[in-house]
């Protein structure tokens, strides 16, 4: 699993048809401390995050583990979204 910020969204009127409603969001993984780093990807969204939540994330295989994408063509899905992260004892991230 990474943790990522939902950086944008992805319109796509034609697709493979066990995608169709499928939500396709782009995400950025992050540090602990939730600041964005590295390349930026599409993931199918699986519990109605949006622009600026921190989520977590999974790629490849384990991305088609979820009953949504299971049997999809996807490599990557955001199947949490994060409330708070502590590193070392010390809240580096909360939800506000």
């Amino acid at each position: 699993m990474l943790i990522a910020k939902v950086v944008g969204t992805t319109v796509s009127t034609i697709k493979d048809e066990k995608i169709i409603g499928q939500k396709l969001l782009i995400v950025r993984q992050t540090d602990e401390n939730g600041e964005p780093f590295g390349k930026p990807y599409v993931a199918v969204d699986t519990v109605n995050a949006g622009v600026g939540d921190l989520v977590l994330t999974a790629s490849g295989s384990s991305a088609r583990q979820t009953t949504i994408t299971k049997d999809r063509p996807v490599d990557a899905v955001i199947m949490a979204m994060i409330d708070s992260l502590e590193v070392d004892g010390k809240v580096t991230f909360r939800k506000g």
